[in-house]
């Protein structure tokens, strides 16, 4: 049994490791989001015949991956530099244009509205940079009828990208709403009542963030391997969620504006810390009760048989004469923690990427979307944390090697990050 719990834990972590090291270098070839902002043109609003059908969509797409997609030579998806990308998006407007028109179409009654490109920019998401399109859909009809907007931009079969969801915040046909466009349900219609349908697309993709986020994963797996009873999982899950989710929403709606530059830095940063605090305590718990998984001191009940360790592992409160043996962290690790999940939450809305103003259909979104993180964490929780128990239980030995050796992993890989992300932000 301890063999087997510590070869499953050993082969968790060291692919977790590999994973999060490989990340960086794979990661413009693995997923990718595409904004888009789809509002009624100007002439819709101030033409004197009055209101029309024609449509504006600005459009935010990964610069290298749409030179790529588009069959341009290296030249083009490797310039660095806006000055030399936007020289190359204007060399190469016409493969551009007829990448994007092909995949993304707006129609009304039924329709094809005709697209044509007005303005070609670069922006920065992230630490990205991405070609920023506007375009205006021609839509032949009368005022009261309804648009389709559909999305296949970087599909699965281009190979350079997978599981491409396009993120539309729009106004149209007297609607304001968000949707999240995807391979499975790639296109959005006005004057349908999708309010449960759009709290479910951001949902799932709350939940896809965290769970796809490895620098936000390992900084929970962190957490976890710290925590030495449930009240302590309990507590710092409580004050990341709280953190995170008052900056999440306050960035998300635009109150707060953190640069990337900063944040993701702070974010791996935050990462290295939590990991190393675990890796010392791991080091001078040597021979004493952390090895077995608990705190420092602590005096397990029962005996010492396993049911009586679970139990003190999951007791709420520590015993009385236990309490001095409470190292610095103990004390000291809500307060860090909520700091940390502060920066999180800039995190989790710089990836949402919805720069909007003030309205009840997008704080549902937005609570929809900080919902769905908080599902996949409970879940990772409630997995990973049984584990730990049974595994420091009964292999303390091997508990104490294995999470040691893979908090030392996380601690290289959060370095590296700190030191790539500074390096991009020059």
């Amino acid at each position: 049994m301890r063999r087997i719990l510590g070869g499953l834990v050993a082969a968790v972590g060291t692919a977790a490791v590999v994973t999060a090291v490989a990340l960086p270098a794979a990661a413009h070839d693995a997923t990718s989001d595409v904004y888009a902002e789809v509002t009624p043109a100007a002439a819709s609003a101030t033409g004197s015949g009055g209101p029309t059908a024609d449509v504006t969509a600005v459009l935010d797409l990964e610069y290298d991956l749409l030179m790529k997609s588009a069959w341009l030579r290296a030249e083009a998806y490797e310039a660095t530099g806006r000055a030399d990308q936007l020289e190359q998006l204007d060399r190469h407007q016409r493969a551009v244009d007829e990448y994007v028109t092909w995949r993304f179409v707006v129609m009304y009654d039924g329709e094809l509205c005709t697209p044509a490109l007005d303005a070609a920019d670069v922006v920065e998401r992230g630490e990205r940079p991405y070609a920023s399109l506007t375009y205006t859909f021609a839509c032949d009809g009368e005022p009261e009828g309804v648009h389709e907007v559909s999305s296949n931009l970087f599909p699965d079969a281009e190979s350079f990208v997978h599981s491409t969801e396009t993120i539309v915040r729009y106004t149209l046909d007297e609607e304001d709403g968000s949707a999240v466009l995807t391979a499975a349900s790639p296109t959005l219609t006005t004057g349908e009542n999708r309010l449960l349908e759009q709290l479910g697309e951001f949902f799932v993709l709350g939940g896809e963030h965290l769970l796809f986020g490895l620098d936000h994963v390992l900084f929970l797996l962190a957490l976890l391997i710290g925590a030495r009873r449930l009240r302590d999982v309990v507590w710092t899950a409580t004050a990341f969620t709280v953190a995170h989710s008052v900056t999440f929403l306050l960035a998300a709606l635009g109150v707060v504006s953190v640069p990337a530059i900063v944040v993701e830095p702070v974010i791996a940063a935050s990462i290295a810390v939590v990991a190393a605090v675990d890796l010392y305590l791991i080091w001078r718990g040597r021979g004493g009760t952390f090895a077995s998984g608990l705190a420092p001191g602590f005096v397990p009940g029962d005996g010492g048989t396993t049911s009586g360790l679970v139990r003190d592992a999951l007791r709420w409160r520590t015993p009385a004469g236990n309490r001095a043996e409470l190292t610095a962290w103990d004390r000291w690790r809500l307060p860090v923690v909520f700091v940390f999940g502060l920066v999180h939450g800039v995190g989790f809305a710089g990836a949402l990427g919805i720069d909007a103003a003030w309205s009840w259909t997008l704080l549902w979104s937005l609570l929809s979307f900080n919902a769905g993180i908080e599902a996949v964490q409970l879940g990772i929780i409630a997995v990973v944390f049984p584990l730990l128990v049974l595994l420091r239980v009964r292999a303390p030995r091997t508990a104490r090697w294995v999470l040691g050796a893979a908090t030392a992993g996380i601690v290289a890989v959060a370095l590296y990050w700190v030191v790539e992300r500074l390096a991009a932000g020059r």
